[in-house]
């Protein structure tokens, strides 16, 4: 039989290897995966989207803006419409600066952290009557997932 296993990249991995060798089992290979080399973009596409919209705090402070620079604007030289849409662009603007600025900083903090997330596909040859023993350590150690498949050996 083979067990596929996969784990982060940690002791947990280290101590599972031990404890199956220990049961006599040497048909053990580990297979560490390497990370995607895509970089985070800002803007989104139309084949790739995160979710993250860079205009909701930008809406939301155009009409915070906009409704104070209208009815100052009843007391100033261009009237109510003129300084409600100058209060609009502002807040707009400000939003999505406000935005674009978070994004970037959660870019740079997910590039900090992206090296560390590496998996492991651990692979045991072994017995059906070991099958069980070792699927026990596996699971013990916080696996993230098992498969076994049965070999014509």
């Amino acid at each position: 039989m083979q067990i596929y296993a996969t784990f982060d990249h940690s002791i947990q991995l280290e101590l599972v290897i031990a404890k199956v060798e220990k049961l006599g089992i040497r048909d053990i290979f580990a297979v560490p995966l390497d990370n995607p080399p895509e970089k985070l973009k800002l803007f989104d596409s139309i084949h790739r989207s995160d979710g993250d919209s860079l205009i909701n705090k930008g809406i939301f402070l155009a009409v915070i803006f906009s409704v104070p620079a209208a009815s100052r604007g009843f007391i100033l030289e261009w009237g109510p419409i003129y300084w409600g849409l100058i209060g609009a662009a502002f807040g707009f603007c400000l939003g999505v600066l406000i935005d674009i600025l978070l994004r970037i900083k959660k870019i740079k903090n997910k590039k900090r952290v992206r090296g560390k997330t590496a998996e492991v596909i651990l692979i045991i040859e072994c017995s059906e009557e070991e099958v069980k023993q070792v699927e026990k350590i596996i699971w013990q150690h916080f696996a993230f997932g098992l498969a076994k498949i049965k070999t014509n050996t």
